[in-house]
C-alpha cells in the first residue's frame, strides 16, 4: 500500500465512520457498528474494542469475528494478554503469528483460536489508555505501518466516543481520590525557595474538538498552515516581550523553544495526520497524544523536556486554530495568582501577568527543567513533584505555596493564613535589614573577618552578586548550564559562557568547580549508566579522568575565556591525592597548549580539590603540598561520613551536622589546612544556615560560601559574636558526646544575643 492509497482508505474510513458517530442508536450500539466498519475497510475477519474500566481491567465491549457471547464476559488485567501489554505499553503491537507470542492469553469464550496474526492499538485521549482496538486475520498477515497509522487514527476518534460518559461512567474514566474539602497539605520538590500565599488558578490549556472527522483535507491543511505561521509570529511577539533583559540561561530556553515551533519532523506528522483524513486540530491532537504516550516512560531528563514543550506548542496551534487565545486577560485573574500545572513550557508561564504571579505548583518537573528556570528569573517560588495537586485543588481554592520546604497548603486555617502573613512580613522587614547592612563588612565583635561567598551554577545568578555584596562566587557549578542543553556545547561556547561570567563579576573572585555530572546530574547526550548507587558510582572527577577529552574542553574554554584574567578552578570528588595530580596535568597540558598558540594566559590560576570523600582527609596532608586551596563540600562529605543517604526520608533527621563526628571530622581539616598554610572553605548547605555558621566560625573557619539569599542572615550572626569565647564554647562542646550539640548551640547564641 503505498502512501497516496494509505491516505485514501483511511479517509474513505474516517468518513464511514463519521456518518455512524453522528447517527442515531446508544453508544454501544454506534461502537458495534463502527468495528463492524473497520473490520470490512481493513479487510480483517476479526475487529474488537476493549474497554478500559475501573482497577485496571480492560472488558470486550464490541467485537465483529469473535464469539458475540464473549462481549462484556472477556476481561483481562492490564498487562495480560496481547490487549493487557498494549494497554500497559501504550505503544501499537503487530504480529503475523500471535499465538507464539510469550504474552498471548487464550480465551475460550471467545473463539478467537482460529486467528493467526494480530494488529492492536491504544486507544489515547489527553494521553490515558483508555481501551484497546485490535484487528485480527486467519493468515499470517504482516500488517504494514499505513494500516497500523490507519488503526491509529481510528482509535483516536473512539476515544471521544469512550469519553462521552455513554458507554463506561465518567468517575471511571477520570478516578479521583476525591476533593477534600478540609485544610490538608500537599508534600513536593523544592524548585525554586520562597514563600507566597495567594488564590489557585488551574492551567489547562486543552480545548474541546467538536470534529474530528475532515469533509475536505485540502481545505484543512490550508488551515493548518495558517494556524502554524500565526503561532510562530504571536510567539516571536511573546518572547520579544518577556522583560526578561538580554543574554542568560533563560533566553537560551526561550530561543530553544522558539526553534521547536519550526521542528520538521513535528509539522511533518501533523500534516500527515491531516491527509489521513482528520480535521488540523484533532491532527494536532493526535500527534500529541502519540508522542505523549511514547515518551511517557522515558526518565531521561531531556527529553522529557522536549515534551513539556510540544505539549505547550501543540496548545498553542490548537487555540490559534480555533480562534481562541492562550493569553488569560489580567481582569480575569485574581491579583495573587498561585498557578498549578501537570508540567509546562517556559513560554506558557510568561502568558500570565507576572505582576500578579506569586506562585507556580507542578504535578511533574525538575530543578532544571526550563520552566523552574523561567520561575527563577521572575525570582517567584516553585514546588514541583506535587501529586495530586490538579485533582485535589480547586479553582479559587486559597493556597501557601512554601518553596522552602517544599509544601503546599490547600485551604489553609486562619492561624496558617495569619502565621504565613507574618512571616512574609518579618521576611520583608529583615530583607530590608540585610539590604541596610548590604555595604557593612561580615566582621565580628572582636575584630575577625568572615569571608561571604556565594554558589552559583547559572548565569540568572549573577546579578545577586552585586545585590548581596558577596565577596566573590566561592562555588560555581559549571555542569548546569550543561544539563539544559541538548547536545555538549563547544569550547567556544563555553569559552563565551565563562568570560561573561568573569565579567559580570567585576574583579570579584570566582572558583569554577568542573563538570560534577554523574549520580543524580545526568547530560541528556551521554549514555546513562544504570548503577545501584550512582551516589557513590561512576561521577565528577572519576568520569573527568575516564573521559579527559570532555574536561580538556572545559579547561581549554576557561582559559580563552579568562582572556587574561585571574580565577580559580577546582575538582569535584577527589578521594586521593593521585586523582588531583591527574587532573592537575591535564590543566598543564591546557596551558601549554595555549602558550604554543600564542594565547593569552590568564594573570593567575589558583587550584584547589573538593573534599568530599572522607579518603581524602587521610591523605590531606600530602594533598596540601600541591593545592592552592580546598573547599568543603559539607552536603556530601557528611552522606559518606555518616553513610546515610541525604534523599532517605527515615535518615533525614537521623544525623545532624552539628554533632560530635561531624564537627570533629571539620576541625580536622581545619588542623591539617592551616599547618600547611593553605586556604580552606567551606560551601555546602552548612555554610548558609546562621547557626551552623555560627559553629564554623567557631571552629575556625573564615570563608564561607553559600546561597545568595543566606549571604544576609549569616552577616547578620557574624555582626553579632565574639569569635575568641564562641571558639572557647565549640573547643569545650567537642569534648563531649551528646547526639547533637543543636541545643545547646542555640541556648549560646540566645545568651549572648546573637541573630540566627
Amino acid at each position: 500500500m503505498d502512501d497516496r492509497s494509505g491516505d485514501t482508505g483511511a479517509r474513505s474510513l474516517l468518513g464511514r465512520l463519521r456518518i455512524v458517530m453522528a447517527g442515531s442508536g446508544s453508544p454501544e450500539d454506534r461502537l458495534t457498528e463502527v468495528v463492524q466498519s473497520i473490520a470490512s475497510s481493513m479487510k480483517a475477519e476479526v475487529c474488537s474494542t476493549y474497554i478500559r474500566r475501573a482497577g485496571d481491567i480492560l472488558e470486550l465491549y464490541a467485537t465483529e469475528g469473535l464469539f458475540p457471547e464473549a462481549v462484556h464476559r472477556t476481561r483481562l488485567r492490564l498487562g495480560e494478554g496481547l490487549v493487557g501489554v498494549i494497554a500497559a505499553t501504550a505503544r501499537p503491537l503487530s504480529l503475523s503469528d500471535a499465538q507464539s507470542h510469550p504474552a498471548f492469553a487464550y480465551r475460550p469464550e471467545t473463539g478467537e483460536e482460529i486467528y493467526h496474526s494480530l494488529m492492536g492499538v491504544p486507544i489515547l485521549r489527553s494521553g490515558q489508555v483508555t481501551g484497546v482496538l485490535v484487528v485480527q486475520n486467519r493468515s499470517r498477515r504482516h500488517y504494514t505501518d499505513e494500516e497500523i497509522e490507519t488503526l491509529q487514527t481510528v482509535a483516536m476518534v473512539l476515544a471521544e466516543l469512550v469519553a462521552g460518559g455513554g458507554l463506561v461512567s465518567r468517575d471511571e474514566l477520570h478516578p479521583t481520590e476525591g476533593i477534600a474539602t478540609l485544610p490538608h497539605r500537599l508534600d513536593g520538590l523544592r524548585l525554586n525557595p520562597g514563600v507566597a500565599i495567594g488564590i489557585a488558578v488551574l492551567h489547562q490549556p486543552s480545548i474541546v474538538i467538536s470534529q474530528f472527522v475532515a469533509e475536505d483535507p485540502e481545505a484543512e491543511l490550508v488551515r493548518l498552515d495558517v494556524g502554524i505561521e500565526q503561532m510562530q509570529r504571536a510567539i516571536d511577539r511573546l518572547l520579544a516581550s518577556s522583560g526578561l533583559g538580554d543574554g542568560g540561561e533563560h533566553a537560551d530556553i526561550l530561543e530553544t523553544y522558539r526553534m521547536f515551533a519550526e521542528d520538521r519532523g513535528w509539522l511533518g506528522r501533523i500534516r500527515e495526520a491531516v491527509r489521513s483524513g482528520l480535521t488540523a486540530e484533532a491532527a494536532v491532537q493526535k500527534v500529541r497524544d502519540d508522542t505523549r504516550a511514547r515518551m511517557k516512560q522515558i526518565s531521561d531528563p531531556y527529553v522529557r523536556e522536549r515534551l513539556a514543550d510540544l505539549e505547550d506548542l501543540a496548545n498553542r496551534l490548537q487555540h490559534h486554530l480555533t480562534g481562541e487565545t492562550t493569553i488569560i486577560p489580567s481582569d480575569q485573574l485574581p491579583d495573587d495568582v498561585v498557578l498549578i500545572a501537570r508540567n509546562m513550557g517556559p513560554a506558557e508561564l510568561l502568558d500570565y501577568d507576572r505582576r500578579r504571579l506569586r506562585a507556580l505548583i507542578l504535578e511533574e518537573g525538575s530543578p532544571t527543567s526550563h520552566v523552574a528556570i523561567v520561575a527563577r528569573a521572575l525570582d517567584i517560588p516553585v514546588v514541583g513533584r506535587c501529586k495530586g495537586a490538579l485533582s485535589q485543588i480547586e479553582p479559587d481554592d486559597l493556597l501557601v505555596v512554601d518553596g522552602d520546604n517544599a509544601q503546599v497548603m490547600i485551604r489553609p486555617s486562619e492561624d496558617i493564613q495569619v502565621a504565613v502573613e507574618q512571616r512574609l512580613a518579618e521576611r520583608r522587614t529583615r530583607r530590608a535589614v540585610y539590604q541596610s547592612a548590604r555595604n557593612l563588612p561580615a566582621m565580628t565583635q572582636d575584630g575577625v573577618t568572615v569571608g561571604l561567598y556565594m554558589n552559583a551554577g547559572l548565569l540568572i545568578d549573577l546579578p545577586e552578586l552585586d545585590a548581596s555584596n558577596a565577596d566573590g562566587i566561592g562555588l560555581y557549578r559549571t555542569e548546569l548550564p550543561f544539563m539544559i542543553r541538548s547536545s555538549f556545547p563547544s569550547v567556544i561556547e563555553q569559552a563565551h559562557l565563562y568570560r561573561r561570567i568573569l565579567e559580570q563579576a567585576n574583579g570579584k573572585p570566582v572558583v569554577f568547580r568542573t563538570l560534577d555530572i554523574g549520580g543524580d546530574k545526568l547530560l541528556p547526550y551521554l549514555p546513562e549508566t544504570i548503577e545501584e548507587n550512582p551516589a557513590m558510582g561512576w561521577r565528577a572527577i572519576r568520569i573527568a579522568l575516564d573521559r579527559p577529552t570532555m574536561l580538556r574542553h572545559q579547561l581549554r574554554a576557561l582559559i580563552l575565556g579568562a582572556f587574561g584574567q585571574s580565577f580559580s578552578v577546582m575538582f569535584p570528588m577527589v578521594a586521593e591525592t593521585a586523582e588531583f595530580l591527574a587532573a592537575r596535568r591535564i590543566l598543564e597540558l591546557e596551558l601549554q597548549r595555549a602558550k604554543q598558540r600564542g594565547r593569552k594566559l590568564p594573570e593567575r590560576i589558583q587550584v584547589g580539590a573538593m573534599i568530599e570523600v572522607p579518603s581524602l582527609i587521610f591523605q590531606l596532608d600530602t594533598l596540601c603540598k600541591h593545592v592552592d586551596f580546598v573547599s568543603v563540600g559539607s552536603n556530601d562529605l557528611m552522606q559518606f561520613l555518616f553513610a546515610s543517604d541525604r534523599g532517605n526520608p527515615r535518615l533525614a533527621d537521623r544525623y545532624d551536622l552539628l554533632s560530635p563526628p561531624a564537627l570533629r571530622c571539620l576541625r580536622e581539616i581545619l588542623h591539617v589546612t592551616q599547618k600547611a598554610g593553605v586556604r580552606v572553605s567551606i560551601c555546602g548547605e552548612m555554610a548558609g544556615n546562621p547557626l551552623e555558621a555560627m559553629a564554623l566560625i567557631g571552629l575556625g573557619f573564615r570563608h564561607l560560601s553559600m546561597t545568595p539569599g543566606s549571604i544576609g542572615p549569616v552577616k547578620a550572626m557574624v555582626r553579632t559574636i565574639d569569635s575568641g569565647p564562641l571558639s572557647l564554647f565549640v573547643s569545650h562542646l567537642l569534648e563531649q558526646s551528646d547526639h547533637s550539640f543543636r541545643s545547646k548551640l542555640h541556648d549560646y547564641a540566645a545568651d549572648h544575643g546573637i541573630t540566627v
